[in-house]
């Protein structure tokens, strides 16, 4: 029997225009002989948050790592703002508009606040929102409170704000967040979910990698998920919350 699935994207908005940004078809890629990404492949709308969801070991993290090119992909392409990106080197990748935000929140852990975001700073792009440590302590208040702190004296959500504040100094297009949620506080991923819309309200575009339901549902237009490589389901996020046999065969614990 075929796993349910909803391969239709979602409908627009009346009034909104909607074109792809990011296009992945055909995505394979290994961990030494261990075969990850098989055959993946999704798209991502213009101006959308959209969930990547699966449980541990589904393959969320490589799907990011292989579109920023840390895990070479052995096929298939990857097409962002219709220019293929598969084989660049990541640095290439960040500045045609990609920012990554891994799950192990790599700040520099002896240089402070302002040294860490001034490290990532890139020049404005015409097509992309223009960030700048003030308007980042707009968005991220308790960052503005702790400019001279050294990112090994933070906590790990402020240290996950810091990551994300240190890319957005890029000024990306595209934002790839790897479990955003993942071990904070409820009072910090309440935080974090304010963030991710404030962002999307920017103009940028998000991929978040995500395990809780409940959280993605609150930032989320649409929903992939991923099982043993591959996607088995896209769709709404209402779509997926109405559908509990894709749930529970691909989501629960």
């Amino acid at each position: 029997m075929s796993a349910p699935s909803i391969s239709a994207p979602a409908r627009p908005r009346e009034g909104i225009k909607v074109s792809a940004l990011l296009e992945i078809v055909g995505l394979d890629a290994y961990y030494g002989r261990a075969y990850i990404l098989q055959g993946l492949g999704f798209t991502m709308n213009r101006g959308e948050v959209l969930a990547l969801m699966g449980r541990n070991g589904a393959g969320k993290s490589t799907t990011m790592k292989a579109i920023m090119g840390l895990v070479p992909p052995a096929g298939g392409t990857v097409t962002f703002e219709g220019r293929a990106v598969q084989g660049r080197e990541p640095f290439e990748i960040a500045r045609l508009g990609i920012g990554y935000v891994p799950e192990d929140r790599r700040v520099f852990s002896e240089l402070s606040v302002m040294e860490n975001l001034s490290v990532a700073q890139r020049p404005a792009r015409s097509d992309a929102p223009h960030w700048t440590p003030e308007r980042l302590f707009a968005l991220f208040p308790n960052l503005g409170r702790m400019r001279d702190r050294p990112g090994g004296a933070m906590s790990g959500g402020e240290q996950q704000m810091l990551t994300i504040a240190r890319t957005l100094m890029g000024n990306p297009k595209l934002v790839l967040l790897d479990e955003p949620s993942e071990g904070l506080a409820p009072v910090i991923i309440e935080e974090m979910a304010k963030t991710i819309l404030a962002l999307k309200a920017e103009g940028l575009s998000v991929l978040i990698s995500e395990q809780n339901l409940h959280f993605a549902g609150n930032v989320a237009d649409r929903a992939a998920i991923i099982e043993k490589g591959m996607i088995r389901f896209t769709g709404t996020m209402d779509e997926l919350k109405a559908n509990e046999a894709v749930r529970t065969q691909y989501l629960s614990v």
